[in-house]
C-alpha cells in the first residue's frame, strides 16, 4: 500500500512491513494528490494531517468529504482547524454523527461555490 507524506524534508522512499511504501513528498500539496490519486486508480484517495495540511487542501478546492474523529483528551496547544477558512463560497454540509463513549465521529460533505461574475 503506498503513502504519501507532505514534507520539506527530502528523504528516499521507505518500506515498512513489507508491503507499505512510504514516498516523501516535498513540492506541495497539488502533487502529493496527483502521487495518491495516480497509485489509487479507480479507489477513493483518503488524506490524513494536522489541520496545516487540510486547511491547505480544503482552500484549494481540493477536499470533497472531510471526517473528523474527536477524542476527548486535552492536549494542551495546538492549531484550530478551522482557524483559516474565512471563504464564504466553501459550505459545510454535516452528513453523519456517528458518537461513542470515547469517541465521536463527523462526517460533512465539501461543497466549493465558485462567484458567478
Amino acid at each position: 500500500m503506498p503513502v504519501f507524506i507532505l514534507t520539506h524534508e527530502t528523504r528516499p522512499a521507505e518500506i515498512k512491513n513489507g508491503s507499505t511504501t512510504y514516498t516523501f513528498v516535498t513540492d506541495g500539496i497539488e502533487r502529493g494528490l496527483e502521487h495518491a490519486k495516480a497509485a489509487a486508480g479507480s479507489k477513493d484517495v483518503k488524506i490524513a494531517g494536522g489541520a496545516n495540511v487540510i486547511q491547505q487542501y480544503i482552500g484549494a478546492g481540493l477536499l470533497d468529504e472531510l471526517l473528523i474523529t474527536l477524542v476527548p483528551i486535552l492536549l494542551g496547544n495546538g492549531k484550530k482547524l478551522f482557524e483559516h477558512i474565512h471563504s464564504p463560497n466553501i459550505e459545510f454540509v454535516w452528513t453523519a454523527v456517528i458518537e461513542s463513549p470515547n469517541v465521536t465521529h463527523l462526517r460533512f460533505r465539501l461543497f466549493h461555490h465558485t462567484n458567478a461574475s
